[in-house]
């Protein structure tokens, strides 16, 4: 625990804020706040981005037939992960979680535990070192069948367009044919309280994250058949009952060729 700096807010910890955990320090809960006072609509935002990684990951394992998860950018672990999803539905299910905070690698010790029949491991790297993460998830998961990319509200930290496109061609270079890449990320379309808000953000000491247009988020499928209803706001992908209003925030599942 030495090497958590609670000086400083970070982003997984007050997404933890956000969704009503526990796992985060006062100075995480100041900036959420700081930052709802600003754009209220910002939990809500949080919830959903949640529900989508539930929604796809489901999708994955139960209709696409994907045993394989790669799941960058974890975050701190709250109920229904990636791995209890996935294997709920296929036992055998293998998932390899990416984080680089030290409150996430603590957590995910003691509680990415999964079914006997699939595996689970937990890498710290950050994304931006994509050979580092292919190197240790090639001890887990077999890079001869599909895999499921995940990256949820990750790619948003990598503030350079071509460095971020670099990285995500670069992770999905790696996977064979049949492979996915499920990823979502904040816009910047719906508010201008929520560009205000990413804004003070950005200049509050942490990790800066950059809102990108769909237009730029739907760059990172190039050369992937996407699934419908293709990116949309991550409500509106496949959502469960009446439509719900979307949120600044683009998702969508493509598939690798």
């Amino acid at each position: 625990m030495s090497d958590i700096d609670t000086s400083v807010p970070h982003s997984a910890r007050i997404w933890n804020y956000w969704l009503g955990g526990k796992d985060n320090y006062e100075v995480d809960r100041i900036a959420g706040e700081e930052f709802l006072k600003i754009f209220p609509g910002m939990a809500m935002g949080a919830r959903a981005s949640r529900a989508f990684l539930h929604r796809t990951i489901t999708w994955l394992a139960a209709e696409a037939g994907v045993r394989q998860f790669l799941d960058i950018g974890t975050g701190l672990p709250t109920a229904d992960n990636t791995h209890e999803i996935a294997q709920r539905i296929a036992p055998e299910s293998r998932v390899v979680y990416v984080d680089n905070d030290p409150l996430v690698l603590t957590h995910a010790r003691a509680l990415l535990v999964g079914t006997p029949e699939g595996a689970t491991d937990y890498i710290d790297a950050d994304v931006r070192e994509p050979e580092v993460i292919l190197t240790a998830a090639a001890k887990t998961l077999d890079f001869s069948r599909p895999i499921a990319l995940n990256l949820s509200g990750i790619m948003g930290h990598v503030a350079d367009d071509e460095s971020a496109l670099s990285i995500v061609r670069r992770l999905l270079d790696a996977l064979p044919s049949g492979s996915y890449l499920a990823l979502n990320d904040g816009t910047n379309v719906h508010s201008e309280a929520n560009r205000q808000a990413h804004q003070q953000y950005n200049e509050s000491g942490a990790l800066p994250y950059i809102q990108r247009s769909p237009e730029q988020i739907a760059r990172f499928f190039e050369g992937l058949e996407l699934v419908e209803p293709g990116l949309v706001s991550v409500t509106r992908w496949r959502p469960e009952g009446i439509t719900p209003p979307e949120v600044d925030g683009y998702g969508a599942v493509g598939r690798k060729p």
